[in-house]
């Protein structure tokens, strides 16, 4: 498995490479450990006073993963992510 540097991967830029950086993912393979929805939920918990946009987060997060861009990801697997972030906020 490859390691790169967060800013390697596809939809991952300095501000979101810097956002994953502060809830401690610095790689690729930390990335792949932690998974795109808990990495959402991670920076969510972090800002909960802002409004993160689902695509540069969470969307973002599974294309790089992928290794596609978030905008090509299936509207399913997009209704599959947004729903398990959904259940994971309501059980918390």
């Amino acid at each position: 498995m490859a390691n790169r540097k967060l800013t390697e991967l596809k939809n991952i830029g300095l501000k979101i490479a810097g956002r994953l950086n502060e809830v401690g993912v610095f790689s690729e393979e930390e990335l792949r450990i932690v998974g795109s929805i808990k990495a959402h939920q991670l920076i969510s918990q972090k800002y909960p006073d802002e409004t993160l946009p689902v695509c540069y987060y969470l969307y973002s997060f599974e294309g790089a993963l992928s290794d596609i861009h978030w905008n090509d990801i299936s509207e399913k697997c997009k209704k599959e992510l947004k729903s398990a972030v959904q259940k994971l906020k309501s059980s918390s």
